[in-house]
């Protein structure tokens, strides 16, 4: 992965999401169509906090997060969601 030149603000952070898994623990073959979007992704980059709230989460860390947080965004032909850290459910 080459060095992203985006830099979140204030108390938001970026996500680049988990691969959908393609097939069950079974064997099973999910198709495209059936696929959930990931809820687990590792934090690329992270805004400085506010004031009051500095942001408590860094570059590498593995997290989970809700269902429809964030903003999808692509660059460099790379999928990427950019949340608040308030978004973030936990670190794993």
């Amino acid at each position: 992965m080459s060095k992203i030149n985006i830099k979140p603000l204030a108390d938001r952070v970026l996500v680049q999401p988990s691969e959908a898994e393609t097939t069950t623990s079974s064997g099973i073959i999910i198709p495209d169509t059936a696929k959930e979007k990931p809820q687990r992704g590792k934090i690329v980059a992270a805004g400085p906090g506010t004031k009051d709230n500095p942001v408590t989460l860094k570059a590498g860390d593995i997290v989970l997060y809700g269902k429809y947080a964030g903003t999808e965004l692509q660059h460099d032909g790379v999928d990427y969601l950019i949340m608040k850290e308030s978004d973030i459910l936990a670190i794993v």
